[in-house]
């Protein structure tokens, strides 16, 4: 019964994490002092370093606040429930 009460919460979580993670990646950007937008791959403009280093940070930064929602979610699911959500 948790799990079908976790997976529309968690997809609504999820899309709230990436709106999330977004912004902390531009100001973690910006504090690396970058002015403007992270590079896109085909940024004819920019640096394979520029491109590449922009990515790994994306990523990294996407896959932590997706961790950090997912495992706050589940956590609090047992805090609920008593059950851990699987």
């Amino acid at each position: 019964m948790v799990g079908i009460l976790y997976k529309p919460l968690g997809l609504v979580f999820g899309a709230f994490g990436g709106v999330i993670a977004g912004a902390v990646f531009r100001r973690v950007w910006a504090l690396l002092g970058h002015e403007g937008d992270a590079p896109h791959a085909t940024d004819r403009d920019r640096t394979w370093k520029e491109v590449l280093a922009a990515a790994a940070l994306q990523g990294a930064v996407f896959a932590l606040v997706k961790a950090a929602i997912d495992r706050g979610g589940a956590v609090g699911a047992r805090r609920l429930t008593g059950t851990w959500p699987d």
